[in-house]
C-alpha cells in the first residue's frame, strides 16, 4: 500500500472515531432533554469530619501468660493502673480500650511490664500497646514468661438504637 493510501485509510478511521464520539455525546443530551434519568452519580467518599466511633474505655484487661518452662498458659486480669504478679513479671494495664459492637471489633491496651532480677531491682522490659487481634504483633516476649492481651472487661456499651414500633 502506497503512503497516500495509508494516509487515507488512517484519516477515514479518525473521522469514524470521532464521528462515533459525537453520537455516544448526543445520545446523551437526547436523553437528558427527554427527562430520562441518568445513573446516578458514584457515592461520596466519607466526610473527614464524620465523627468516626469512640472507644469504650474498660477498667480490667485480661492477658494471657505462658510459661514456656512448663508450657502452661495462664489467664490473668488485671485492673486499669493495678500491678499483677505473673511469674517475674510485674504486668501494669495503663489503658484497655475497644471498639462499639457497631464497628470492626478491636481491643488494645496500653501496658508496661517490669521484670524482676535476682538482685531484687526492678527493670522495664515493656512499655507499649498490645493488640488482641494480633498477639504476635506486640506481645512481650522474654526468655521464660510471654504476655499477650486476650480481651478488655467491664466497659459500658452503648445502647442499641431503638427500633420504630408499626404504626409510628
Amino acid at each position: 500500500m502506497a503512503a497516500p493510501e495509508r494516509l487515507a485509510v488512517t484519516f477515514i478511521r479518525s473521522a469514524a472515531l470521532v464521528l462515533a464520539v459525537a453520537v455516544v455525546a448526543l445520545s446523551g443530551a437526547s436523553a437528558l432533554a427527554q427527562g430520562r434519568r441518568r445513573a446516578p452519580p458514584p457515592p461520596a467518599a466519607p466526610s473527614p469530619q464524620a465523627a468516626a466511633p469512640e472507644w469504650i474505655a474498660n477498667p480490667v484487661a485480661v492477658f494471657v501468660g505462658l510459661n514456656k518452662i512448663t508450657g502452661r498458659a495462664t489467664d490473668f486480669e488485671a485492673k486499669i493502673g493495678q500491678t499483677v504478679h505473673y511469674g517475674a513479671l510485674e504486668v501494669t494495664p495503663r489503658v484497655c480500650d475497644t471498639k462499639p459492637a457497631t464497628e470492626r471489633q478491636q481491643t488494645a491496651a496500653f501496658v508496661q511490664v517490669d521484670e524482676i532480677t535476682l538482685q531484687k531491682t526492678t527493670k522495664r522490659i515493656f512499655s507499649g500497646w498490645m493488640f488482641a487481634a494480633s498477639p504476635g504483633l506486640n506481645a512481650l516476649e522474654q526468655p521464660i514468661f510471654d504476655v499477650w492481651l486476650k480481651d478488655c472487661q467491664g466497659g459500658r456499651r452503648p445502647e442499641p438504637p431503638a427500633q420504630p414500633q408499626l404504626g409510628q
